[in-house]
């Protein structure tokens, strides 16, 4: 058994999180493609075995929720970067429609590598900007679920992900230890862009005493056209 997959293991457990032997390997090849791949180019400055297991891989499963993912339901990972949260609720709950999004392409290249590696079906590799993407009537309120974690402060983050919501979806946003700030500085976008926030979940990761929640926003109205602003202006100026 790796250095990985015997932290992750033992992650897993701590979090309690029950998982087939299939979905352990695949995590395995998972970890070990990221830091593969992580040699030639910028993918994540978390190298260690039990770092990778507990702050990539067992972070991004806090936002399931067997409720919310019920069904087959549409979900986008914006601005996914080395695939979290997304390709580990993917393998975790494989019946949900995943579309990753990232404006990099070289870190599209690895995300295609790795759904091909493991045999992951149902999930699209996209590069793009969000803000673009967000007016392609392809995407724009077409997803049941947006998911994302260390893109931007919430309210940035809310005028990226919520025009790709589906009014009565919702987002699932992983935050840090400013999660309160951040919520209390989004009333005006959330207003503005038709969301509300029906709970916020403390998340306590397995071996660290550090503070997070996963935030979750239900897509109450439809955004208003004028949003997601040109790109680059909602990271300047947040609403």
């Amino acid at each position: 058994m790796s250095d990985f997959l015997t932290e992750f293991h033992a992650a897993a457990e701590a979090y309690g999180l029950s998982l087939t032997e299939e979905q352990f390997q695949q995590f395995d090849r998972y970890a070990t493609l990221l830091l593969e791949w992580n040699t030639r180019m910028n993918l994540t400055a978390l190298t260690e075995p039990r770092d990778v297991a507990v702050k990539h891989m067992i972070d991004s499963l806090t936002a399931y929720d067997a409720a919310i993912f019920a069904g087959r339901p549409a979900v986008l990972d914006v601005g996914t970067g080395a695939g979290f949260p997304g390709l580990p609720l993917k393998i975790f709950a494989p019946q949900i429609h995943l579309t990753l999004m990232d404006s990099l392409a070289k870190r599209v290249s690895f995300l295609e590598a790795v759904v091909q590696e493991l045999g992951l079906d149902g999930v699209r590799c996209i590069h793009a900007r969000a803000e673009e993407a967000a007016r392609d009537k392809a995407h724009r309120e077409r997803y049941d679920l947006a998911v994302s974690r260390a893109v931007a402060r919430l309210p940035v983050l809310l005028e990226y992900t919520l025009p790709f919501v589906k009014p009565g979806g919702r987002l699932l946003a992983l935050k840090g230890r400013a999660w309160e700030e951040e919520l209390a500085d989004s009333k005006r976008s959330l207003k503005l862009l038709g969301g509300a926030v029906r709970e916020t979940r403390p998340v306590h990761l397995p071996g660290l005493d550090d503070k997070r929640a996963v935030l979750v926003i239900e897509k109450t109205a439809p955004t208003p056209k004028a949003y997601p602003r040109k790109a680059g202006t909602p990271a300047k100026k947040p609403l």
